[in-house]
């Protein structure tokens, strides 16, 4: 999932272009994009579009973001959404256990009543300062969760925070950390100016190093900056095979650690050219493992 595009839940107009672009991701939006008269139609033409058999055969991973748990719109967005073709529910503002476990019940409530038999995973937007402390707890809590997604905006403008480097790289680790511990991969949110395509490049290329494994964007000219940020390079997908190959060879003489073109490889190197190449061959349909 090197690119996850914003898609307005009430611009339906949009989602058939959006599902002939170029993003590995869609994310159908319900919550920010959407004004408060707008919120059923939006549900409504979100649900519809999701029933289509054409968007259910798409090898697009299809993620819908729900208004928030404490809204009075949550509960009919899991009943109109949560439906098979959907692969991850993005649930923004997650601050506590008790708040996420409360909603996967409603979502296993939904999910019973719209006949989906794969449960669908959770996205957790991180994007307050409370979220972000206890952001691993939230992403070990339940199976459920897939991974966490930052929130830059609605965590640094409120607080008088510049979206400066150093603070992008500070916060963008602390989550990154989060999501390791837990074992789920991390992903990072929007860059809001959408002419700004050195910045965007910047932030990405910066997720990037730190094992993001894409971003979010919130226009299409964004998705190719994005793209290009998290593609794994031939010359690094190769590699990993021969490192498992080494890896193979070294455990058939009984070897843990070994050199490899002069380096020595143990474990966590091992694992990760193991998840290089799992990634590879899983596409952007599948619910993306962390790197």
């Amino acid at each position: 999932m090197r690119s996850k595009l914003f898609v307005p839940g009430a611009r339906p107009e949009l989602f058939d272009k959006a599902m002939a672009g170029d993003a590995d991701a869609l994310s159908f939006d319900l919550e920010d994009s959407v004004p408060e008269a707008g919120k059923a139609q939006a549900r409504g033409a979100v649900a519809d579009f999701l029933r289509r058999p054409e968007t259910a055969a798409s090898p697009k991973l299809l993620i819908v973001r729900s208004n928030g748990t404490d809204s009075p719109y949550f509960a009919a967005d899991l009943a109109a959404v949560a439906l098979p073709a959907v692969a991850l529910l993005n649930i923004p503002k997650v601050e506590s256990v008790a708040q996420l476990q409360a909603a996967i019940t409603r979502l296993e409530q939904a999910e019973a009543g719209n006949g989906v038999a794969r449960p669908i995973g959770l996205l957790l937007n991180i994007e307050t300062p409370k979220g972000l402390r206890v952001a691993a707890e939230l992403a070990a809590a339940h199976p459920r969760v897939a991974g966490l997604q930052l929130g830059l905006g609605d965590l640094f403008a409120p607080h008088g925070i510049a979206r400066d480097p150093a603070n992008v790289h500070a916060t963008l680790f602390a989550l990154k950390m989060a999501a390791a511990e837990a074992g789920v991969f991390a992903c990072d949110g929007a860059f809001p100016d959408v002419t700004d395509s050195d910045g965007f490049q910047r932030e990405a290329q910066m997720a990037q190093r730190l094992g993001f494994l894409g971003k979010s964007c919130i226009h299409p000219r964004q998705v190719g900056l994005a793209n290009s940020a998290f593609s794994v390079a031939p010359a690094l997908v190769e590699e990993a095979r021969r490192i498992v190959a080494a890896a193979s060879e070294a455990r058939r003489h009984g070897h843990g650690a070994f050199l490899f073109e002069g380096r020595m490889i143990d474990l966590p190197f091992l694992r990760r050219a193991e998840a290089i190449l799992a990634a590879r061959r899983d596409g952007p349909a599948s619910t993306p493992a962390p790197l």
